[in-house]
């Protein structure tokens, strides 16, 4: 036998006001999706992760996204969409609280993305049993009706995460941080001098004061005169030696993978290699003051520093050195982070500053040093999360109407059930224009897939990677605040637009929208501006027309999915949604590292033609989106 799920039995419930759950239901849907997509990101790179490692392992985490329809059929069949919801809310509850367990260990990197993939897997299945109880508890008039407010919903989770949860984070770094210091180093015209790097007679013996970073010596001036190369290279290959020797550089730096090459490292021969070398050669960022010119280079001055206190068993302080203001031409080449601990606090740790060579005047720039026990504050944010999840959990049980047609399958026999199992697959794919349609779902966000995993690393990068050097608070503020309203009332004029004239009227206009605003990051890469409403305001753009060009893919994938399966087609689409942002993302950081971010935004900017180009090969009825007269008169 099979279930009737007619008008009455969708209707009946228990009565409850959807008011009641369906905004909490889909704030509970986009949360982990969020963490696991966003807020991973900024973690791992405020925790040391490359942008390489980054977006390849962060990239594979959409991958129970993008499968998760093959899976979806027995959601329908095995219990009810109410109990799975609750369950999947408790199972990412405790996949958020293993993460946070696993923020403070050495391997963090592995078992943070472990508890992360358990997280993504029960997220994508809750989608499944979601979208599926919404549209059992709901008549086709409400499901119309809250279509919108599950939407804002959705974007106020993203405000959630993004915003407020990298703010609480950001907050925790300050707060368990060290005073901030600020170190001034100039140009002058004096002949460049020899530098003594002995930073073994500036080992720190601790004092009564406060714990704090201090300068173990003054910064000598740098000569805009230059000196040779060879001088310059000696003082970098000193200042990094003594570093990585005692310990303070956990992870990898962007610093060792360029002067790697610089020096010739001997590396297996192969096809990548000489890919890398190909693309690196053609299409790198153009020579620096970190890549020394053969016979004479900017000068360079080591900047020696030191704990005043020792760091308690357990923990560490993690310090970030950076320009935070000044003339552009100095550079940070060596030690732009640190970790100190408990082994090696009492070593004094030493980051080195360059002028650029074509400089020929007097100038200045103040650095900054800043510090904080990330691994303290991510563990924090993550108990948070997954605290706000058993809530959740708790709630939606007591919250959830139970619908009379939310209930098993029942199959009459095995064919009967093998049949049903696959039955909605064959009729996706043979939906008429299938290609043209698969080519639309993998590459209308074929840009956007590669900029979302990196525009939080370009945001927090320092200026001499070519990044913008905000603080973890800052991002949260401008990416995850004002960057997702400005998301969320693109999405709402889209979807107002779009009621009204139908989606086939706006479906160019979209599909620009979500392309052509890409030149924000542009701006920001070449210009690397300072001021911080600046950043925000080209942030804001380009996630509004991101908000605004969505709404096609959105409309789309309902338009493909009606019929007999719409709940399985739905997750297909969904899911071919998700395959798309997972396949770009995972080379994205790897391209970034070898041709720097001005170049990769100019990528960007070329990698909307095969998007473009899908876009003109689908058909949409020009009716679809419009109210229809029955809606009109209901």
């Amino acid at each position: 036998m099979t279930v009737d799920t007619s008008y009455a039995e969708r209707t009946s419930t228990t009565g409850r006001n959807p008011w009641w759950w369906v905004p909490s239901l889909y704030f509970a849907e986009g949360v982990p999706y969020v963490v696991v997509m966003t807020v991973a990101v900024i973690m791992f790179k405020r925790l040391g992760v490359g942008n390489a490692q980054i977006a390849l392992y962060t990239s594979w985490l959409y991958l129970p996204y993008a499968i998760k329809p093959l899976w979806s059929p027995l959601v329908q069949r095995i219990g009810t969409r109410r109990s799975w919801v609750v369950v999947m809310q408790l199972l990412i509850a405790a996949g958020l609280a293993c993460a946070a367990l696993a923020i403070p260990l050495d391997s963090f990197l592995r078992w943070s993305l472990v508890a992360l993939a358990a997280v993504a897997i029960s997220s994508a299945t809750h989608d499944v049993a979601a979208d599926g109880f919404y549209l059992l508890a709901l008549s086709s008039h409400q499901q119309a009706w809250f279509v919108g407010i599950r939407s804002t919903a959705y974007r106020a989770a993203m405000i959630f995460g993004q915003g407020l949860l990298v703010m609480l984070a950001g907050m925790l770094e300050s707060s368990t941080g060290l005073p901030t210091l600020e170190v001034e180093v100039r140009a002058t015209d004096r002949e460049a001098g020899r530098v003594q790097f002995e930073p073994e007679a500036l080992i720190a013996i601790g004092d009564s004061g406060p714990q704090r970073i201090e300068l173990a010596g003054e910064v000598d001036d740098i000569s805009f005169r230059g000196r040779p190369a060879a001088e310059a290279k000696s003082i970098l290959v000193q200042v990094r030696n003594w570093n990585v020797e005692h310990g303070f550089y956990a992870g990898p730096e962007r610093a060792d993978a360029n002067n790697a090459a610089a020096e010739g490292e001997n590396r297996p021969p192969g096809w990548r290699v000489a890919l890398e070398d190909f693309i690196r050669s053609r299409f790198g960022p153009r020579s620096t003051a970190k890549e020394l010119a053969v016979d004479r280079a900017g000068d360079v001055a080591p900047v020696i520093m030191r704990l005043t206190q020792p760091v308690p068993p357990g923990e560490q302080q993690v310090v970030q050195f950076g320009r935070a203001r000044g003339d552009a031409s100095f550079q940070v080449v060596e030690g732009e982070r640190f970790v100190l601990t408990a082994e090696n606090w009492n070593r004094p740790f030493a980051a080195a500053v360059q002028v650029d060579p074509k400089l020929d005047h007097q100038s200045q720039a103040t650095f900054e040093v800043r510090s904080g026990n990330l691994r303290f504050a991510w563990t924090a944010t993550f108990f948070v999360i997954a605290a706000a999840f058993v809530l959740s959990c708790v709630y939606h049980f007591v919250a959830l109407p139970r619908p009379a047609a939310d209930v098993a399958f029942i199959a009459e026999s095995t064919g009967e059930r093998i049949t049903g199992f696959i039955e909605p697959f064959v009729d996706f794919f043979r939906k008429p224009r299938i290609l043209a349609t698969l080519a639309f779902l993998l590459l209308y966000r074929f840009p956007e897939a590669q900029l979302v995993k990196l525009a939080t690393p370009f945001l927090l990068d320092s200026r001499e990677a070519g990044g913008l050097a905000l603080t973890t608070g800052e991002v949260g503020f401008v990416y995850g605040t004002v960057g997702v309203i400005m998301l969320t009332l693109g999405g709402i004029i889209g979807g107002f637009v779009a009621a009204r004239d139908g989606l086939k009227l706006w479906l160019w206009p979209m599909a620009l929208a979500i392309h052509l605003p890409n030149l924000a990051f542009l701006f920001l890469a070449y210009v690397q501006p300072e001021n911080i409403a600046v950043i925000t305001t080209a942030v804001g753009v380009e996630q509004f027309g991101y908000g605004f060009g969505f709404t096609a893919y959105l409309l789309y994938s309902v338009y493909v999915a009606r019929g007999k399966h719409e709940t399985v087609h739905y997750a297909l689409c969904t899911g071919c949604m998700a395959l798309g942002m997972m396949i770009p993302g995972m080379w994205s950081g790897w391209l970034e590292e070898l041709i720097g971010y001005q170049h990769f935004f100019v990528w960007i900017m070329l990698a909307m033609i095969p998007s473009l180009l899908a876009v003109a090969f689908i058909t949409v009825d020009p009716q679809f989106g419009k109210k229809s007269s029955d809606e009109a008169t209901g």
